[in-house]
């Protein structure tokens, strides 16, 4: 046997150990969850078991969220580089974690979202089955969506599947279907507005600094707004999303403290950027470098997010069967013990840790390149899109927002590069006859001058040289010669696929596992 085939069997046999301790420290997380479950509350009987049940699957859920939800908040920053993988882990499980826990909340509702009636399920034994159908559903489903490389809304995950279970369980009117409305019109709303804000500000970035002749001097006057923009919207973000369940406060207050924050960061990021400019050079690459920090608070202030919000998803459900079981009885809310709140936000940092990575670089390499620049963008998205479509009431999913400006930013790339490749055709075209040196010396003043100075060149090149006028004909084969694509189309249609069947998807696997609990309880 060959020396190259021994080493393909090495990398074989080292990837299947590595399978083997992910999922041997996936099972010990569930494992450890049934015991204390079974141990620690120390419930009998039929309830008991069918709360050691639900406390597994709640944890199997949590799990799963850690492995695909949160690559929307770090993988930007790993795929501008701006993070390590190993970095981002690390980051995003400490702020998920301290986001469950410290602002996740003591009440949570027991009917997720309010996607079904309680009325139309009082049985509470049915009432633990559909949660318990639901819980497994979802998370079944995000396991697919995980490994087919699908990064999927987990809200919508559990809305689907406590509707199928619902409706299983108390038949059609059980089901609030304007809810589910709002989810439809969420897959739109979500991602454009998330890609035309991360756009915006992208285009904001290269005009007011990559496109000038001097961007160290264009950045002092920009970036410094740039990052109060940022302070006044993550803070308020904070506020809104973040702290929502710890500390009230009303929209004007929290914009408040947000715009107090955001003028404080100029005034320090204008500072700093006086004193340290001559340590920029004129190149984007440097400019760049400004934007790496940012990032890192970016990453951790949307995972501290992610974790007060989304942890209820993995134990909302878990909540709701646990007080049921516990007081015999459906209530429309549910205290929840800290030994659930702790299954949620431990799961969800096991998850992120043993396969979060896949999703991470699937967001962060697979759809398109990115850089601090463009990362910087989605991140202004992923927090400026939730507030102002929270306050004008549109449905919007978190995760399709930061997906949405992976593809806004992307797409920009793909509209500017081509329009740039044109550009240059039609300069060229307009240089016909001419000699090759003077044509390379154009192209080379063209390349240096700013937004206004290539205007001014075109145009002084057009009223000189009229009679190379291109036809609509020309120009559309210039177009088609120079398009280029910098999003992975394959990875646009996949993930817009997942995002479309997920809610059905969970909904059927929920009424399919809630008869087959019906079926063995009364077999």
């Amino acid at each position: 046997m060959e020396l190259e085939n021994y080493s393909d069997i090495e990398k074989a046999a080292l990837r299947s150990r590595r399978e083997i301790l992910r999922l041997g420290i996936g099972l010990l997380f569930v494992v450890g969850t049934m015991i204390y479950a079974a141990l620690g509350v120390g419930l009998q009987g039929p309830g008991g078991i069918m709360l050691v049940v639900a406390a597994m699957i709640g944890g199997y859920m949590a799990m799963n969220i850690g492995a695909n939800d949160v690559a929307n908040n770090v993988g930007p920053a790993v795929g501008s580089r701006a993070l390590s993988m190993t970095g981002a882990i690390v980051i995003a499980a400490i702020f998920e974690v301290a986001g469950a826990l410290i602002a996740g909340g003591d009440v949570t509702s027991t009917i997720r979202g309010g996607i079904i009636d309680p009325s139309a399920i009082a049985d509470s034994n049915r009432f633990v089955w559909v949660m318990t159908a639901a819980l497994l559903a979802g998370a079944l489903w995000l396991n697919i969506s995980t490994a087919v490389g699908a990064p999927v809304s987990t809200t919508h995950s559990i809305v689907g599947a406590v509707l199928g279970a619902g409706v299983a369980a108390g038949g059609m009117a059980a089901g609030k279907w304007d809810m589910v409305g709002g989810i439809v019109a969420s897959w739109v709303v979500s991602p454009v507005l998330g890609g035309l804000v991360a756009a915006g500000f992208l285009y904001w970035i290269k005009r007011a600094i990559t496109y000038r002749a001097d961007m160290v001097a264009a950045a002092q006057r920009t970036v410094p707004v740039l990052m109060g923009i940022m302070a006044a919207s993550f803070a308020t973000y904070l506020i809104l999303k973040g702290l929502n369940k710890v500390w009230k406060v009303d929209f004007g207050t929290a914009c408040a403290i947000g715009a107090g924050l955001g003028i404080v960061t100029w005034l320090l990021v204008r500072a700093h950027l006086r004193r340290n400019a001559f340590r920029l050079n004129n190149s984007k690459a440097s400019i760049n470098s400004l934007f790496g920090l940012p990032l890192v608070f970016a990453a951790a202030l949307l995972s501290f997010a992610h974790g007060a919000n989304d942890v209820a998803n993995a134990i909302g459900p878990l909540a709701a069967i646990t007080d049921t079981v516990l007081h015999g009885a459906v209530s429309t809310k549910a205290s929840v013990p800290l030994w659930v709140m702790m299954i949620g936000a431990i799961g969800i940092a096991i998850g992120l840790a043993l396969y979060g990575p896949k999703l991470i670089r699937t967001v962060g390499h697979e759809i398109t390149e990115l850089d601090p620049m463009r990362a910087f963008s989605i991140a202004m998205a992923a927090a400026l899109t939730v507030i102002i479509a929270s306050q004008l009431g549109l449905p919007v999913s978190s995760t399709h927002i930061a997906l949405g400006g992976v593809f806004g930013v992307g797409f920009l790339r793909e509209y500017i590069k081509t329009s740039y490749a044109q550009t240059l055709a039609e300069i060229k075209s307009h240089h016909q006859g001419a000699d090759k040196e003077v044509v390379e010396a154009f192209l080379n003043d063209f390349d240096k001058a700013d937004k206004k100075g290539k205007r001014a060149m075109l145009d002084a090149l057009k009223a000189h040289t009229a009679q190379a006028h291109l036809s609509k004909q020309e120009r559309k084969a210039i177009k088609r010669t120079h398009r280029h694509e910098l999003v992975k189309r394959s990875a646009l249609f996949k993930i817009a696929a997942a995002w479309i069947v997920t809610v059905p998807a969970s909904a059927l696997m929920a009424a399919m596992i809630y008869y087959m609990i019906f079926g063995i309880v009364h077999a």
